[in-house]
């Protein structure tokens, strides 16, 4: 896709980074939080995504001379121009590993970085996590929804114009078996699938010819599409017949695909019909606005469905349509750092931090994350994060850190997973998580607290700024 570049900003990282260096102040060390405050889709998790490309975009992060040139035109000061000609992220990031649950108001990122270089790589960290995890999490509920199904991503025809590229990665992180998506299954070396447009069955006067000759080209790999005209009284007849023709050739028809109509009765009916043919190994596909709530419904009504291609819905992350991750100053100019607001929830946590899951002696999940100052390693105490009067105690428990070093002096420090790793790793850790978190209708509340020192701090610095 197009090469993202420091340009890849809003204007306002560049009003502010040029305040801090015509101060000379653009060297002070700064710490940066991404979070959320709120998960999407009324879901009990979010599957954390785009980490991976967020690296490789800043180890390359720069200002081309087109670029330093437009900002010249713009009337931004001439040193400060040099300074950007040399431009690059030699900060560190401490983050949730590629494919981890996350959940709101706990820091799944840290950025360590001068004040200029944590404000330059704002937008882009947000541009690149928040869609990928909005879709990952998406396409892990309908993974939810069909256990056993092959899931498609159709939606690059529907995508909000060049995000279907990284759509269908999140999807796959998310749960996804493919896609169809060429450009996106070559670079980032995912099983791409597809089968036919009706424009193809159209262009003939007769479909059985159109099923035919798709069959005669495509004899290890045919699924038929049969509702162009009558899918019960034209597609599938002829559908039986091509597959009885590649059964005598010593080849088999993979499926047929559904894309209207009441797809469990019609599913119902097909298998039935195939079955009664001998055609018992032909799969059966559905598409047509499908989400984890129609397919839900769908297994519900016991509909035999194999393979489901979903499109619109899942890749502009219906009916959300964003996750509202921002990122945060913690600490600047060699202390703690917060925002206040009217609004408790939009407050923010000051200071360096680590985040720890806690679990029980059997490493089971507990459901629940506490917030730390960074230098804490043992916490029996976990307050809410918004109401004093609400806290829990926890014995005889485990502390998994979850901030991990990714990113040092503006290099990466462990070796690029693959996106099969991370999609195991992403399955791995939402099957660890109880059942009553994974619900569609209200899922339990994962509890994410701080630490009794945490809130000192923030208390502290709030009597501080209040007076």
């Amino acid at each position: 896709m197009h090469k993202i570049t420091a340009s890849y900003t809003d204007l306002y990282q560049l009003t502010m980074a040029q305040v801090y260096f015509l101060k000379q102040e653009h060297e002070e060390v700064s710490v940066f939080d991404y979070f959320f405050r709120k998960l999407p889709f009324h879901s009990g998790y979010a599957i954390f995504s785009g980490l991976e490309v967020l690296i490789d975009i800043l180890e390359d992060f720069r200002f081309q001379p087109e670029e330093l040139d437009f900002l010249e035109k713009e009337g931004f000061h001439k040193d400060f121009i040099k300074y950007l000609a040399d431009f690059q992220f030699n900060g560190e990031i401490r983050s949730v590993q590629e494919g981890d649950l996350v959940f709101p108001t706990r820091p799944v990122l840290q950025v360590k970085a001068s004040i200029i270089e944590a404000q330059i790589i704002e937008t882009v960290l947000l541009n690149i996590l928040n869609f990928q995890t909005l879709i990952a999490t998406k396409a892990s509920r309908i993974r939810c929804a069909a256990p056993k199904a092959k899931l498609i991503d159709f939606g690059m025809r529907r995508a909000h114009a060049t995000g279907a590229y990284y759509a269908s990665r999140a999807a796959f992180i998310g749960g996804f078996d493919a896609t169809s998506n060429v450009k996106s299954a070559i670079d980032f070396d995912m099983p791409v699938s597809g089968t036919m447009a009706h424009a193809f069955i159209q262009s003939y006067d007769s479909e059985l010819t159109a099923f035919r000759d798709f069959a005669a080209v495509h004899p290890t790999n045919c699924v038929l599409l049969i509702d162009t005209y009558d899918t019960l009284k034209s597609g599938l007849p002829n559908a039986i017949t091509v597959a009885k023709e590649l059964k005598a050739k010593g080849y088999k028809l993979n499926g047929i695909r559904l894309d209207s109509g009441d797809l469990a009765y019609l599913s119902k009916k097909c298998r039935v019909l195939l079955d009664e043919e001998g055609l018992t190994d032909v799969k059966i596909a559905a598409s047509n606005q499908l989400d984890e709530h129609v397919i839900k419904s769908l297994n519900d009504q016991k509909a035999p469905i194999d393979v489901y291609g979903v499109g619109t819905n899942l890749v502009i992350g219906h009916p959300d349509a964003a996750l509202g991750g921002v990122y945060k100053l913690a600490y600047a100019y060699g202390k703690p750092r917060i925002k206040l607001s009217e609004n408790v929830l939009k407050s923010t946590l000051p200071s360096e931090k680590q985040v720890y899951r806690i679990r029980n002696q059997e490493n089971e999940l507990l459901g629940a994350d506490v917030v730390t100052q960074n230098a804490e390693t043992e916490v029996s105490k976990m307050h809410h994060p918004f109401d004093p009067t609400k806290s829990t105690t926890y014995h005889s428990h485990k502390l998994e850190p979850l901030l991990k070093p990714v990113m040092e002096n503006g290099k990466r420090l462990n070796p690029k997973p693959s996106l099969v790793q991370i999609k195991a790793y992403a399955a791995e850790r939402l099957n660890a998580l109880p059942e009553e978190y994974k619900r569609f209708a209200n899922p339990h509340i994962y509890k994410v607290g701080i630490s009794s020192q945490l809130l000192e701090t923030r208390e502290k610095l709030r009597a501080t700024l209040k007076k």
